[in-house]
């Protein structure tokens, strides 16, 4: 049985669910799984990286690349 005839099954299972605290822990479950892929996935910064990127930091702050902290508030609220 291929992925998307497993996936069709356990949709069909999880529609015919009728106890809320399972669907709670269903969620809970994914959300933890989804989580844990994706901290598995990072990999740490090289010393060298990071050098890089405070070089660049200063060098975007030398020619003018930065917004205030009142102007991105600003920005960020007109987002809502």
């Amino acid at each position: 049985m291929n992925i998307q005839a497993r996936k069709l099954i356990l949709i069909e299972e999880f529609l015919r669910i009728s106890d809320e605290s399972l669907i709670t822990k269903l969620e809970s479950f994914i959300k933890q799984e989804k989580k844990d892929i994706h901290e598995r996935s990072l990999k740490p910064m090289s010393l060298n990286e990071f050098h890089e990127m405070i070089d660049q930091a200063k060098r975007d702050s030398d020619e003018g690349r930065v917004i205030s902290h009142e102007d991105l508030k600003k920005k960020v609220k007109s987002w809502k």
